[in-house]
Protein backbone atom coordinates (compact mmCIF):
# COMPACT_ATOMS: atom_id res chain seq x y z
CA UNK A 1 0.00 0.00 0.00
CA UNK A 2 1.60 3.50 -1.21
CA UNK A 3 0.66 6.93 -0.33
CA UNK A 4 2.28 10.45 -0.65
CA UNK A 5 1.84 11.53 3.11
CA UNK A 6 4.01 11.59 5.87
CA UNK A 7 4.24 8.81 8.57
CA UNK A 8 2.95 11.18 11.41
CA UNK A 9 -0.06 11.90 9.52
CA UNK A 10 -3.17 10.35 10.89
CA UNK A 11 -3.97 8.91 7.49
CA UNK A 12 -1.04 6.63 7.70
CA UNK A 13 -1.43 6.07 11.22
CA UNK A 14 -5.19 4.50 10.39
CA UNK A 15 -3.47 2.39 7.75
CA UNK A 16 -1.28 1.16 10.28
CA UNK A 17 -4.47 0.32 12.17
CA UNK A 18 -6.37 -0.94 9.23
CA UNK A 19 -2.88 -3.76 8.78
CA UNK A 20 -3.47 -4.53 12.32
CA UNK A 21 -7.26 -5.68 12.36
CA UNK A 22 -6.68 -7.32 9.18
CA UNK A 23 -4.18 -9.70 10.75
CA UNK A 24 -5.90 -10.12 13.41
CA UNK A 25 -9.14 -10.92 11.30
CA UNK A 26 -7.26 -13.25 9.10
CA UNK A 27 -4.86 -14.55 11.90
CA UNK A 28 -1.59 -13.66 10.06
CA UNK A 29 -2.87 -14.72 6.76
CA UNK A 30 -2.84 -11.61 4.96
CA UNK A 31 -1.11 -8.76 6.02
CA UNK A 32 -0.12 -5.18 4.32
CA UNK A 33 2.80 -3.53 3.51
CA UNK A 34 2.61 0.39 3.89
CA UNK A 35 5.27 2.85 1.71
CA UNK A 36 4.63 6.40 2.76
CA UNK A 37 5.87 9.73 1.32
CA UNK A 38 5.56 9.11 -2.20
CA UNK A 39 8.32 6.01 -1.76
CA UNK A 40 6.09 4.31 -4.60
CA UNK A 41 5.14 7.60 -6.79
CA UNK A 42 2.56 10.41 -6.89
CA UNK A 43 -0.99 9.97 -6.47
CA UNK A 44 -1.32 9.96 -10.64
CA UNK A 45 1.30 6.98 -10.59
CA UNK A 46 -0.05 4.93 -7.57
CA UNK A 47 -3.75 4.95 -9.33
CA UNK A 48 -1.88 3.47 -12.63
CA UNK A 49 0.20 1.00 -10.86
CA UNK A 50 -2.79 -0.12 -9.26
CA UNK A 51 -4.26 -0.40 -12.85
CA UNK A 52 -1.91 -2.63 -13.49
CA UNK A 53 -1.67 -4.84 -10.75
CA UNK A 54 1.78 -3.87 -9.78
CA UNK A 55 0.91 -2.24 -6.63
CA UNK A 56 -2.39 -3.60 -4.26
CA UNK A 57 -3.45 -1.02 -2.42
CA UNK A 58 -3.53 3.19 -1.99
CA UNK A 59 -4.91 6.11 -0.20
CA UNK A 60 -5.55 8.98 -2.64
CA UNK A 61 -7.42 12.26 -2.84
CA UNK A 62 -10.55 12.00 -4.65
CA UNK A 63 -9.34 14.82 -6.65
CA UNK A 64 -6.31 12.61 -8.08
CA UNK A 65 -9.15 9.93 -9.30
CA UNK A 66 -11.94 12.94 -11.15
CA UNK A 67 -8.84 11.90 -14.60
CA UNK A 68 -9.80 7.97 -14.15
CA UNK A 69 -13.14 7.71 -12.43
CA UNK A 70 -15.94 10.62 -13.66
CA UNK A 71 -18.20 10.00 -11.05
CA UNK A 72 -15.42 11.78 -8.48
CA UNK A 73 -15.89 15.20 -9.65
CA UNK A 74 -18.53 15.56 -7.76
CA UNK A 75 -16.91 15.24 -4.57
CA UNK A 76 -14.84 18.16 -5.82
CA UNK A 77 -17.70 20.80 -6.14
CA UNK A 78 -17.29 23.35 -3.63
CA UNK A 79 -19.54 23.80 -0.65
CA UNK A 80 -21.58 20.89 -1.93
CA UNK A 81 -21.85 19.87 1.93
CA UNK A 82 -24.60 21.27 4.70
CA UNK A 83 -22.00 20.62 6.94
CA UNK A 84 -19.66 18.49 8.66
CA UNK A 85 -22.54 15.75 9.98
CA UNK A 86 -24.35 15.95 6.25
CA UNK A 87 -20.90 14.90 4.79
CA UNK A 88 -20.15 12.00 7.22
CA UNK A 89 -23.43 10.90 6.33
CA UNK A 90 -22.95 11.08 2.78
CA UNK A 91 -19.31 9.61 2.68
CA UNK A 92 -20.14 6.71 5.48
CA UNK A 93 -24.05 5.98 5.69
CA UNK A 94 -25.73 6.45 2.26
CA UNK A 95 -25.86 4.21 -0.75
CA UNK A 96 -24.55 7.71 -3.16
CA UNK A 97 -21.38 7.53 -1.51
CA UNK A 98 -21.22 3.31 -1.93
CA UNK A 99 -22.42 4.12 -5.78
CA UNK A 100 -19.23 6.48 -6.30
CA UNK A 101 -16.73 4.06 -4.54
CA UNK A 102 -17.90 1.34 -6.35
CA UNK A 103 -18.29 3.37 -9.92
CA UNK A 104 -14.27 2.60 -10.20
CA UNK A 105 -14.61 -1.08 -11.09
CA UNK A 106 -14.48 -1.10 -14.84
CA UNK A 107 -11.03 1.13 -14.24
CA UNK A 108 -9.46 -1.22 -12.17
CA UNK A 109 -10.08 0.71 -9.21
CA UNK A 110 -11.97 -0.83 -6.31
CA UNK A 111 -12.91 1.86 -3.46
CA UNK A 112 -12.87 0.37 0.14
CA UNK A 113 -13.92 3.26 1.88
CA UNK A 114 -13.40 6.97 2.60
CA UNK A 115 -11.00 8.86 4.76
CA UNK A 116 -11.95 12.59 6.41
CA UNK A 117 -9.55 15.25 4.78
CA UNK A 118 -11.77 18.01 6.49
CA UNK A 119 -12.34 20.85 4.07
CA UNK A 120 -9.91 22.77 2.00
CA UNK A 121 -9.07 26.42 2.14
CA UNK A 122 -6.59 28.77 1.30
CA UNK A 123 -3.08 29.75 2.09
CA UNK A 124 -1.15 32.25 0.60
CA UNK A 125 2.83 33.66 0.73
CA UNK A 126 2.52 37.57 -0.66
CA UNK A 127 -0.40 38.76 1.42
CA UNK A 128 -3.84 37.74 3.29
CA UNK A 129 -7.24 36.30 1.13
CA UNK A 130 -9.77 38.03 3.08
CA UNK A 131 -12.58 37.95 0.10
CA UNK A 132 -11.94 36.51 -3.49
CA UNK A 133 -10.94 39.66 -5.03
CA UNK A 134 -7.57 38.94 -2.89
CA UNK A 135 -7.14 36.45 -5.19
CA UNK A 136 -6.86 37.94 -8.47
CA UNK A 137 -3.19 37.93 -10.08
CA UNK A 138 -1.96 35.00 -7.66
CA UNK A 139 -0.96 31.84 -8.49
CA UNK A 140 -2.38 29.28 -6.31
CA UNK A 141 -1.46 25.45 -6.37
CA UNK A 142 -4.21 22.79 -6.78
CA UNK A 143 -3.81 19.19 -7.43
CA UNK A 144 -4.57 17.60 -11.16
CA UNK A 145 -8.09 18.25 -10.65
CA UNK A 146 -10.57 19.90 -13.55
CA UNK A 147 -13.08 20.97 -11.12
CA UNK A 148 -10.33 22.62 -8.49
CA UNK A 149 -9.38 24.43 -11.67
CA UNK A 150 -12.56 25.85 -12.31
CA UNK A 151 -13.11 26.31 -8.82
CA UNK A 152 -9.65 28.82 -8.52
CA UNK A 153 -10.62 30.57 -11.84
CA UNK A 154 -14.28 31.03 -10.92
CA UNK A 155 -12.92 33.10 -7.84
CA UNK A 156 -10.23 34.99 -9.77
CA UNK A 157 -6.95 33.34 -8.93
CA UNK A 158 -5.32 30.99 -11.37
CA UNK A 159 -4.57 27.51 -10.77
CA UNK A 160 -1.61 25.69 -11.07
CA UNK A 161 -1.24 21.72 -11.34
CA UNK A 162 1.68 21.28 -9.03
CA UNK A 163 2.84 17.06 -7.46
CA UNK A 164 2.16 17.87 -3.67
CA UNK A 165 6.18 16.72 -3.14
CA UNK A 166 7.70 20.01 -5.48
CA UNK A 167 4.72 22.14 -3.77
CA UNK A 168 7.49 23.62 -0.41
CA UNK A 169 10.11 24.60 -3.20
CA UNK A 170 7.64 25.74 -5.64
CA UNK A 171 6.42 28.22 -2.66
CA UNK A 172 9.43 28.85 -1.71
CA UNK A 173 10.82 29.84 -5.21
CA UNK A 174 7.69 32.31 -5.96
CA UNK A 175 6.38 29.58 -8.90
CA UNK A 176 3.09 29.95 -7.09
CA UNK A 177 1.68 32.55 -4.48
CA UNK A 178 -0.30 29.83 -2.43
CA UNK A 179 -2.06 26.70 -2.35
CA UNK A 180 -5.31 25.55 -1.01
CA UNK A 181 -5.52 21.96 1.63
CA UNK A 182 -6.44 21.41 5.11
CA UNK A 183 -4.73 22.12 8.11
CA UNK A 184 -3.33 19.09 9.32
CA UNK A 185 -1.33 18.93 5.17
CA UNK A 186 -0.75 22.85 6.06
CA UNK A 187 1.35 21.81 8.84
CA UNK A 188 2.87 18.62 8.21
CA UNK A 189 4.28 19.35 5.10
CA UNK A 190 5.82 22.70 6.66
CA UNK A 191 4.02 25.13 4.24
CA UNK A 192 3.75 27.02 7.15
CA UNK A 193 7.06 28.01 7.05
CA UNK A 194 6.50 29.87 3.81
CA UNK A 195 2.95 30.94 3.70
CA UNK A 196 1.83 33.14 6.70
CA UNK A 197 -2.04 33.85 5.92
CA UNK A 198 -4.50 31.10 6.22
CA UNK A 199 -7.88 31.89 5.20
CA UNK A 200 -10.36 29.58 6.79
CA UNK A 201 -13.23 29.77 3.72
CA UNK A 202 -13.91 26.06 3.61
CA UNK A 203 -14.64 25.58 0.08
CA UNK A 204 -14.33 22.23 -0.50
CA UNK A 205 -14.62 18.83 1.58
CA UNK A 206 -12.53 16.47 -1.00
CA UNK A 207 -12.09 13.00 1.22
CA UNK A 208 -9.22 10.41 0.66
CA UNK A 209 -10.10 7.16 -0.57
CA UNK A 210 -8.89 4.11 0.26
CA UNK A 211 -8.56 1.99 -2.89
CA UNK A 212 -7.82 -1.87 -4.17
CA UNK A 213 -6.85 -3.15 -7.22
CA UNK A 214 -9.04 -4.90 -8.88
CA UNK A 215 -6.40 -7.38 -10.05
CA UNK A 216 -5.68 -8.02 -6.14
CA UNK A 217 -9.61 -7.92 -5.51
CA UNK A 218 -10.35 -10.92 -8.31
CA UNK A 219 -7.62 -12.23 -6.02
CA UNK A 220 -9.27 -12.70 -2.80
CA UNK A 221 -11.67 -15.37 -1.67
CA UNK A 222 -14.91 -13.71 -0.51
CA UNK A 223 -14.13 -14.28 3.27
CA UNK A 224 -10.66 -12.31 2.74
CA UNK A 225 -12.71 -9.75 0.38
CA UNK A 226 -15.01 -9.11 3.82
CA UNK A 227 -11.92 -9.27 6.19
CA UNK A 228 -10.20 -6.21 4.07
CA UNK A 229 -13.85 -4.41 3.46
CA UNK A 230 -14.07 -4.33 7.66
CA UNK A 231 -10.72 -3.86 8.44
CA UNK A 232 -11.05 -0.59 6.21
CA UNK A 233 -14.20 0.75 7.42
CA UNK A 234 -12.65 -0.06 11.11
CA UNK A 235 -9.74 2.22 9.74
CA UNK A 236 -11.53 4.69 8.41
CA UNK A 237 -13.94 5.15 12.25
CA UNK A 238 -10.58 5.46 13.93
CA UNK A 239 -8.92 7.98 11.31
CA UNK A 240 -11.84 10.37 11.71
CA UNK A 241 -11.13 10.28 15.50
CA UNK A 242 -7.09 11.13 14.47
CA UNK A 243 -8.33 13.87 11.85
CA UNK A 244 -10.33 15.63 14.77
CA UNK A 245 -6.86 15.85 17.02
CA UNK A 246 -4.99 16.54 14.11
CA UNK A 247 -6.73 19.80 12.68
CA UNK A 248 -7.08 21.52 16.07
CA UNK A 249 -3.13 20.49 16.84
CA UNK A 250 -2.11 21.41 13.34
CA UNK A 251 -4.69 25.20 13.60
CA UNK A 252 -3.06 25.60 17.16
CA UNK A 253 0.87 24.91 15.69
CA UNK A 254 0.66 27.22 12.83
CA UNK A 255 -0.69 29.89 14.76
CA UNK A 256 1.81 29.51 17.19
CA UNK A 257 4.67 29.61 14.30
CA UNK A 258 3.09 33.35 13.13
CA UNK A 259 0.84 32.20 10.65
CA UNK A 260 -2.63 34.70 10.70
CA UNK A 261 -5.33 32.86 10.37
CA UNK A 262 -8.61 34.52 9.01
CA UNK A 263 -12.20 33.41 9.17
CA UNK A 264 -14.02 35.45 6.22
CA UNK A 265 -17.24 36.08 5.42
CA UNK A 266 -17.68 32.67 3.55
CA UNK A 267 -20.85 34.22 1.30
CA UNK A 268 -18.60 35.81 -1.38
CA UNK A 269 -16.58 32.69 -1.41
CA UNK A 270 -20.09 30.66 -2.16
CA UNK A 271 -21.47 33.07 -4.85
CA UNK A 272 -18.24 33.01 -6.68
CA UNK A 273 -18.27 29.44 -7.52
CA UNK A 274 -22.21 28.92 -7.98
CA UNK A 275 -22.07 28.95 -11.68
CA UNK A 276 -20.07 25.56 -11.67
CA UNK A 277 -23.36 23.87 -10.78
CA UNK A 278 -24.56 25.20 -13.57
CA UNK A 279 -21.91 24.55 -16.06
CA UNK A 280 -23.15 20.61 -14.82
CA UNK A 281 -26.56 21.19 -15.45
CA UNK A 282 -25.99 19.28 -18.80
CA UNK A 283 -24.02 16.21 -17.01
CA UNK A 284 -26.73 13.58 -16.46
CA UNK A 285 -24.49 11.73 -14.38
CA UNK A 286 -22.70 14.54 -12.02
CA UNK A 287 -26.26 16.31 -11.83
CA UNK A 288 -27.93 13.23 -10.64
CA UNK A 289 -25.09 12.46 -7.75
CA UNK A 290 -25.26 15.88 -6.82
CA UNK A 291 -29.25 15.65 -6.47
CA UNK A 292 -28.74 12.34 -4.66
CA UNK A 293 -25.98 13.84 -2.19
CA UNK A 294 -28.37 17.18 -1.16
CA UNK A 295 -31.35 14.33 -0.81
CA UNK A 296 -29.25 12.92 2.21
CA UNK A 297 -30.60 13.58 5.47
Amino acid sequence: MGHGLDASHSVHQAMEYLGERLAEKSAGAMRVDIYPSQQLGTERELLELLQIGSVGMTKVSSAALEGFVPEYQVLGLPYLFRDEQHRFEVFWNSEVGRDILASGQEFGLRGLTYYDAGTRSFYTKTRPVRAPADLQGLKIRVQESPVAMRMVQALGGSPTPIAWGELYTALQQGVVDGAENNPPSFYLSGHYEVCKYYTLDAHTAVPDVVLVSMTLWNSLTERQRAWLREAALESAARQRALWAESVNASLAAVREAGVEIIEPDIAPFAEGVASMYEAYREDPVIRSLVDRIREVK
